[in-house]
């Protein structure tokens, strides 16, 4: 979360400006995402209803125990009233009705020859990537489908088999909006390619250090906080089994042409039962030496000063620094209990978004006049924090 912004104060404005009653897109994008978060909130409690029922017949068999579209989530909603739910779920966890209960056995298994065809030979022209352990290609499959095809290096493999098969396992489970797709894999001789879907926008690490040419704006490295916070989200909480990713960074995570995150490369994920562990201190220097940057910066009263200089600054950004750099440090507390859920940085990271576009809208003597209002509690925050 540091990489991608930095961070805000406290809670909401007095006097805000009155909005628009007409249904801007803003608006509507507004609305939306109050709705996908009161969603996300309440699918764990249909996830409960649904396995009390899982023996029933009216329940549809699988290895979770049911289907969105099971009789059993009918009842529920329609004793709701309202908006169909389960449409609404659909659009956060994607629209199969099996998503998280997709086995290795469910996966396509492509041959040698439709891998070759799908790349042309695996054509200099068609790579998009490449690191220490893996190749990357773009391709193309008969149905017309784009595809990545992630081809691991030969003189490699007897390091990579652990975690190539971990990430064929951690794949083949999930489905959501916000994590790369899987299509299938290839598993022979001393050949291991995965073949996922193909995300057009380059990394957010790219785009972080403008290699495509264009500085994201606070906003859209807000969004794509909360985006990468619902995918954590359902890794941990509505999967069959919590998963951890282990190496959540800014060049696993790609973007689409709409600069939607998604989350990839799952080669260290692992299945848990619990996945709220104690923080690792054996990381990379850098990664932690860096955040002790940030947080001195924070219990000095000067978050601001680590947001990326290129962007432009404004009373409302400047308002929302402490707040993200607050639950961003509540992240790194060295005891769990005192770590909040990625549940609840999201919804954080909701209001927080919805906050700033308002204050973006507010007047500025009122904007002002809350944040000095609010300097005591931003003091006692940092204490509290620290």
């Amino acid at each position: 979360m540091l990489e991608v912004v930095a961070a805000p104060c406290c809670a909401a404005a007095h006097n805000k400006a009155e909005l628009p009653r007409v249904a801007t897109p803003e608006k509507m994008e507004h609305r939306e995402g109050e709705r996908l978060i009161r969603v996300t909130l309440q699918r764990e409690e249909f996830r409960e209803i649904a396995r009390a029922h899982s023996r029933s017949p009216s329940t549809t068999s699988s290895s979770s125990g049911f289907t969105l579209s099971s009789p059993i989530h009918d009842r529920d909603v329609s004793s709701s009233g309202g908006e169909s739910r389960t449409n609404a779920l659909r659009a956060i966890y994607g629209s199969s009705s099996n998503s998280t209960c997709r086995g290795e056995s469910g996966s396509t298994i492509f041959t040698m020859e439709e891998i070759c065809e799908a790349t042309k030979n695996f054509s200099r022209s068609f790579r998009i990537g490449q690191g220490g352990s893996a190749t990357v290609y773009k391709g193309r499959l008969k149905d017309g489908t784009l595809v990545a095809v992630k081809r691991n290096k030969n003189d490699r493999l007897q390091y990579l088999l652990k975690e190539f098969r971990s990430e064929i396992q951690t794949l083949a489970l999930v489905e959501h909006l916000n994590i790369v797709k899987f299509y299938g894999y290839l598993e022979h001789e001393d050949e291991r390619i995965l073949v996922v879907e193909h995300v057009p926008n380059g990394t957010l690490r790219e785009h972080l250090d403008c290699v495509h040419g264009n500085v994201l704006d606070f906003a859209v490295r807000l969004d794509i906080a909360i985006n990468v916070a619902h995918a954590v989200t359902y890794l941990h909480m509505y999967t069959d089994h919590p998963i951890i990713h282990r190496d959540i960074k800014s060049s696993n995570i790609l973007l689409t042409e709409n600069l939607r995150a998604k989350v990839a490369d799952f080669g260290f994920a692992r299945l848990a039962a619990d996945c709220r562990r104690p923080i690792e201190t054996k990381r990379d220097l850098k990664e932690r030496i860096t955040a002790r940057w940030a947080m001195k910066k924070f219990s000095d009263g000067d978050a601001i000063l680590t947001l990326d200089p290129r962007l432009r600054r404004s009373p409302a950004i400047n308002f929302m620094m402490e707040k993200i750099l607050e639950i961003a440090f509540q992240c790194l507390a060295p005891h769990r209990r005192n770590r909040p859920t990625m549940k609840k940085c999201a919804k954080i990271l909701w209001s927080i978004r919805k906050d700033y576009k308002e204050f973006s809208t507010s007047d500025i003597p009122s904007l002002m006049s809350h944040v000095f209002y609010n300097v005591n509690y931003a003091a006692r925050v940092r204490c509290q924090v620290l």
